[in-house]
């Protein structure tokens, strides 16, 4: 007999009942047993000590083993192999090992190292007078160990993917209402612990939109979690997908682990980063200001969506896109009335222009860009300097207004904004102003 392991477990009573004593006789053998076999079989502490002698060895609960050590005790004396009831108990006990986090690796672990243990347990009297059982018992319990790992690998791997899809459902769920901002504060608190964080200090909201080509969120949701918890730590930092978006929560004030310095533009961070990992996709990032407490996340997501909307509108062409930078955007697009007002007055005249309102549109748009710069204007639309002024004085020409004059260049200005706001003049403008 093996003497027990120092380290070894309690002996913890197997699932469904059974206990580990000896081999199990429930289901008749299949071959007749001899009288050295029923000498083996008598009710002994044998099987006990190697279910916790294996238990030691792997580091995993004892209760794992179940009915597989009498399983293939049976095995050995008689070849018997596993019925299916016996096959189904163990592949419960995968989805338990999975239940409880022992790893699968871990498991299978305990399952050979019992394997072996009981095989140096059968007395030698079983295993040398005849070469032939030997050989006969060996595959036997070779044949069960093997079926036996293969439908306990396959319970573990049934419960991790139930897990997992339980996991993701729950975080889909407290990422909708993180955003959201629902109204349960001290609920949402208490659902956001499990995932590191803490809803009273001050957080900021990225949003990541592929451009043109469409990514794999998923991946990039792995990539940026990688990246940003190398840099920033894990702690108040959460990546997740929304409706086609990449989210990604960090706090609000960052100081780079590595360095210890403070870091004051974490969205160029991660469009970099997203472009290191993606290179065959192109990404616009957008980003919120910080705010405190739970009500300030769904403020900064509100803000960083608004954003990245606006930048389609005003077809912005930058990689990173600032709420900030927007606000005047955002103050004209919450007055729509107004804002038809301003487009009629100082832009439907456009309208006249033989090439229709669109070039003229154009060119207005690049010249307040350029800062009223006619050369850089010319160089950005691919046309000569002659054809920027001839169109700019034509918009003086048709609305009475000088792109050129400051004061007026601000309204004009305004107004071209606006056009593209409302999608004009690919768009009629709205005859009511929208609620």
């Amino acid at each position: 007999m093996i003497n027990d392991h120092p380290g070894g477990g309690a002996q913890t009573p197997p699932v469904d009942g059974d206990h580990i004593a000896g081999p199990s006789h429930v289901d008749a053998p299949e071959q007749p047993v001899d009288s050295d076999a029923r000498r083996l079989a008598a009710p002994d502490d044998w099987l006990a000590v190697v279910a916790r002698t294996a238990a030691a060895d792997a580091d995993a609960p004892i209760e794992l083993l179940g009915e597989y050590l009498n399983i293939l005790a049976d095995a050995a004396l008689s070849g018997r192999r596993p019925k299916k009831r016996e096959l189904e108990s163990v592949r419960r006990l995968g989805q338990r090992a999975a239940e409880q986090g022992v790893d699968a690796n871990q498991a299978v672990d305990l399952y050979l190292s019992a394997a072996w243990r009981l095989w140096q347990e059968i007395p030698m009297i079983v295993r040398s007078r005849d070469r032939d059982k030997v050989r006969s018992a060996a595959e036997a319990v070779l044949r069960v160990t093997n079926d036996a790992v293969e439908v306990l690998v396959e319970g573990h791997q049934a419960a991790r993917r139930q897990m997992i899809r339980q996991e993701e459902s729950a975080r889909r769920e407290f990422v909708d209402d993180l955003l959201r901002g629902d109204t349960d504060v001290s609920r949402l608190v208490e659902r956001a612990e499990p995932f590191g964080l803490d809803l009273g200090r001050s957080h900021q909201l990225l949003l990541a939109a592929p451009v043109r080509s469409p990514a794999s969120l998923d991946k990039a949701v792995v990539a940026m979690e990688r990246a940003i918890v190398e840099r920033f730590g894990d702690r108040d930092v959460l990546i997740a997908s929304k409706d086609d978006l990449l989210v990604m929560l960090i706090p609000g004030e960052l100081r780079d682990v590595v360095s210890g310095a403070d870091v004051f533009d974490p969205s160029g961070f991660a469009h970099s980063r997203l472009r290191q990992s993606a290179r065959h996709d192109r990404w616009q990032v957008a980003a919120g200001r910080p705010y405190p407490g739970a009500y300030g996340i769904a403020r900064s997501y509100e803000e960083a969506r608004e954003a990245l909307l606006l930048a389609r509108r005003l077809h912005l062409d930058d990689d990173v896109v600032q709420g900030r930078d927007l606000l005047l955007f955002r103050v004209l697009s919450r007055d729509q009335a107004a804002l038809v007002d301003l487009v009629q007055a100082l832009l439907e005249p456009l309208t006249r222009n033989r090439g229709g309102a669109e070039p003229l549109l154009k060119t207005l748009e690049t010249y307040f860009a350029t800062g009223a710069v006619a050369t850089e204007t010319a160089r950005r639309l691919h046309m000569s300097v002659r054809t920027v002024t001839y169109r700019l004085a034509k918009v003086k020409t048709l609305t009475g207004t000088d792109p050129a004059d400051p004061p007026q260049r601000l309204a004009l200005h305004m107004a071209v904004v606006g056009a593209r706001l409302l999608d004009w003049p690919a768009s009629d403008l709205p005859r009511q102003p929208l609620s």
